[in-house]
């Protein structure tokens, strides 16, 4: 696969939907750990519905546009605190992508990065504070490496992962200090973040689709 066109987009979103449907009761055990224990009912409600979204809220050929307002929908699906986030990444990522009709290396490198940024902006995320952001940003400035160096959607994708991964492992040293998951600090040594764990999920059910 050398692109994803505006048509194929649901079906790559039905690849995040089934992950986060398969890995619900741990990212709801994860959070349990560490705060209120609905992560991975978020996660699974959300993107369960975004391939609707998409195909009901879709500006034909335009990709950035329908991510934005795909977005916005799955805002007032999720009104959590993640999925807040995550909506808000959605939407970061179309606005830097603007009117594209297909996903090749480059659009998926901006897409990487635009979510990452939406996401920090939103929640105001520095790295270095176990949270999201801190699997994100990895992810996003391994996929730009990875199309500066030539790659193409499959090396995109490949680097976004990698990155991510090494991002959810750095998070098991990092104590957080905003939210609830403050309160339970000492809990948080050697266990990785359930937000970066989350953002995991979401690269490798797109990683999934795209290596098909």
């Amino acid at each position: 696969m050398d692109k994803i066109t505006y048509e194929e987009l649901p079906e790559l979103f039905e690849s995040v939907a089934a992950i986060f449907a398969e890995k619900k009761d741990e990212l709801c055990d994860m959070d349990a750990h560490m705060g209120d224990g609905d992560l991975g009912l978020t996660m699974n409600k959300g993107f369960g519905a975004l391939p609707g979204l998409i195909k009901e809220n879709g500006v034909e050929g335009d990709i950035g546009k329908t991510l934005m307002k795909s977005g916005m929908k799955m805002a007032s699906l999720v009104p959590s605190t993640m999925g807040t986030l995550m909506s808000s990444g959605l939407m970061g990522a179309g606005k830097a992508m603007g009117s594209v009709p297909e996903l090749g290396a480059k659009e998926l490198s901006v897409f990487f990065r635009g979510f990452a940024d939406g996401v920090a902006n939103r929640g105001k995320n520095k790295p270095g504070e176990r949270t999201i952001t801190d699997a994100l940003e990895p992810a996003a400035l391994s996929a730009e490496e990875a199309f500066a160096g030539g790659g193409d959607l499959k090396a995109v994708i490949d680097g976004a992962l990698s990155g991510v991964e090494k991002g959810v492992e750095a998070t098991k040293d990092m104590l957080p200090v905003k939210g609830k998951a403050a309160v339970f600090a000492d809990r948080a040594k050697g266990v990785p973040d359930q937000g970066a764990v989350a953002a995991k999920y979401l690269i490798q059910g797109m990683h999934n689709y795209i290596s098909e």
